[in-house]
C-alpha cells in the first residue's frame, strides 16, 4: 500500500538545499506502484513534480501538487556481439551507472562521469559532458503514461533529442513518467578526448594509452576542480545552457572579443561558452546576500546557506540581463524552475 504523506519539506530532495514544501509526497519503487497511484483519478489531474536526485530543479515556492520521488532501482545488461545494452531503473544514480559501465569495460559514457542526478532524468535533459551526450548512447526508455496507466517504450528518434532538450520537456511534458533507461554501449573502446582538458590532463599524468578508468578518473578530476560538491554547498551544477549561434553571429562576436571560448555545434553552428560570457560580465565568484556564482566556474550558481529559491532565481535574472547587454545573447536556464 502506497503511503502518501502531506506537507513534507523538500529541502532534502533538491541539491540547492532551498526550503520548500510539497502538499503531498509519495515514493515510487516499481512500475506497479505507479499503476496503483494513478488508479485514483484524483492524481491524474493533479500537478506533479518528479524528483530523482533533485540536481536540476529550483524551487521558488511551495509545491501545491503531488511530489513523486522515483526510487526504482536495478541494473542489468544484455550483450549482442560487440554491443552491450545496459538497463537501469529511473532511481539509479547516474554516476553509479557510469561506474558500473567503467568497471565492466562497457565503453561510451566514461566522459559523463560524476554528472549528478538520477537515470530517470537523463533523457528529459539529454544530459551531456565533455563531448558526449545521452542521445549518443541512448537506445530506449520505458515510461508510464499518467492518463492511461500504460507503459510505452520510446526509441531514440521518439525522444526528439536536442541540446539539453527532449520531447519530455515540450509536447509530452508532464504526461509520462520515465521508469527505466536502456543505453547502447560497446565492448570496443572509442574514446573522445577532444573536449575540454581531457587530453592535457592525460598528458600531465603521463598516460599515453588511456584505459576507460583513466578517462573516467580524469573527467572526475576536472569536474571536481571546477564544480562545487552539492553535499557541502547547495548548487545544481551548470545553471545555464551554452548558447548556439550562427557562424555569422559568432564571427561578429569574435571580432569584438578575440578570446571568446567556443565549440563547433551541429549544422554549421557555433556553441559559445556561457560561463566565459558570465565571467566577462564580472559575475565569477560574486555573491549577493546568501547566493552567488561559484569561485571556480561562473556557470554555477550556489546557495551559501540560507538563500531562497526566489533569491537564486533573481540572481540568474540579473546575470541574463548583463549578458544580454554585453553580448546581445539571451541565456536560457538549464535548471527547471518550479
Amino acid at each position: 500500500m502506497l503511503e502518501i504523506v502531506e506537507h513534507i519539506s523538500l529541502k532534502p530532495f533538491n541539491s540547492f538545499g532551498v526550503e520548500a514544501s510539497a502538499r503531498w509526497f509519495v515514493e515510487i519503487n516499481s512500475e506497479a506502484d505507479l499503476a496503483e497511484l494513478f488508479t485514483d483519478e484524483r492524481w491524474r489531474n493533479e500537478e506533479i513534480l518528479i524528483l530523482g536526485g533533485g540536481s536540476n530543479i529550483l524551487l521558488t515556492k511551495d509545491f501545491e501538487g503531488l511530489a513523486i520521488r522515483m526510487n526504482i532501482l536495478g541494473l542489468e545488461y544484455e550483450s549482442r556481439g560487440d554491443q552491450v545494452y545496459l538497463t537501469a531503473g529511473a532511481g539509479v544514480k547516474w554516476n553509479d551507472l557510469v561506474n558500473y559501465s567503467v568497471d565492466h569495460n562497457f565503453y561510451g559514457i566514461e566522459n559523463m562521469s560524476l554528472i549528478p542526478g538520477s537515470v530517470g532524468a537523463s533523457p528529459i535533459q539529454n544530459i551531456g559532458a565533455y563531448g558526449v551526450e545521452l542521445n549518443d548512447v541512448f537506445f530506449s526508455c520505458r515510461a508510464f503514461e499518467r492518463n492511461t496507466g500504460l507503459i510505452r517504450t520510446f526509441s531514440n528518434s521518439d525522444c526528439k533529442f536536442g541540446y539539453r532538450d527532449s520531447v519530455f520537456k515540450s509536447s509530452l511534458k508532464g504526461k509520462y513518467i520515465i521508469t527505466s533507461v536502456t543505453i547502447d554501449l560497446s565492448l570496443i573502446p572509442r574514446f573522445n578526448l577532444k573536449y575540454g582538458a581531457i587530453q592535457q590532463e592525460l598528458n600531465n599524468r603521463g598516460v599515453r594509452e588511456p584505459t576507460i578508468k583513466d578517462i573516467s578518473q580524469v573527467v572526475s578530476h576536472i569536474r571536481v576542480s571546477k564544480l562545487p560538491d552539492p553535499s557541502t554547498i547547495g548548487n545544481a551544477g551548470s545553471f545555464f545552457k551554452n548558447p548556439v549561434v550562427s557562424v555569422d553571429q559568432f564571427r561578429h562576436l569574435q571580432s569584438t572579443f578575440p578570446d571568446i571560448i567556443h565549440f563547433e555545434a551541429e549544422n554549421g553552428m557555433e556553441k559559445i561558452s556561457a560561463g566565459w560570457m558570465i565571467e566577462k560580465c564580472g559575475w565569477k565568484g560574486k555573491s549577493i546576500g546568501e547566493t552567488g556564482t561559484w569561485k571556480n566556474q561562473a556557470l554555477v550558481i550556489v546557495n551559501h546557506g540560507n538563500a531562497t529559491g526566489s533569491d537564486i532565481y533573481d540572481l540568474s535574472s540579473a546575470i541574463i540581463s548583463d549578458v544580454a547587454k554585453l553580448f546581445g545573447i539571451i541565456l536560457d536556464r538549464e535548471v527547471n524552475i518550479f
